[in-house]
């Protein structure tokens, strides 16, 4: 009998130090990635605050070709919104653009629905450089003590920042097309 008070000692003191482990973690993430483009802010302004021009571009939009997609609101800029709903890889979701400042920042409040709820909020950031423009594609969300367990097993930035590598790559291509 004192075995097994034994193992359920040590598994009570495993769970208590991965809640703890947990309660320590931080609050918020953040993942960011960014890609140096041959082209003017302008031509990636037009693209990231047009939703119907993401199909072009969105590491996600290929992971389910029958995705149902709803735009909404303004054509572009503050206030479009855009809807989608598809697959377990893709799940559901909606976007709105909260602020444009021309040449320089697109930011929006990103909502998913399935697989997961979580609020979080894309933020694009545009540097000049030689030649071009450096596009800096960040996501930041609240961290929920749920989250921060699956945060000490799931690197979201590893799991989400090749995503964002591929959608840079996506957009190069497309914004330096006949520069």
């Amino acid at each position: 009998m004192t075995i097994v008070w034994i193992i359920l000692g040590i598994i009570l003191g495993l769970i208590v130090l991965l809640l703890i482990l947990a309660a320590m973690q931080p609050n918020q993430f953040r993942v960011e990635r960014s890609m140096e483009m041959k082209a003017p802010p302008g031509r990636i302004m037009e693209v990231l605050t047009d939703f119907r021009r993401w199909m072009d571009w969105s590491p996600w939009e290929e992971l389910d070709p029958n995705m149902s997609r709803t735009h909404s609101g303004s054509e572009k800029g503050v206030g479009a919104k855009y809807a989608w709903e598809g697959n377990n890889k893709v799940g559901q979701g909606k976007m709105e653009i909260k602020e444009v400042v021309p040449d320089k920042k697109v930011v929006i409040d990103l909502e998913f629905i399935k697989p997961f709820a979580a609020k979080n909020q894309g933020i694009y950031e545009l540097e000049p450089v030689a030649g071009g423009t450096k596009l800096v594609w960040g996501m930041v969300g609240n961290n929920s003590f749920a989250g921060k367990i699956f945060c000490m097993m799931m690197n979201m930035d590893k799991m989400i920042g090749k995503d964002f590598e591929k959608g840079l790559s996506k957009m190069k291509a497309l914004v330096e097309k006949n520069v």
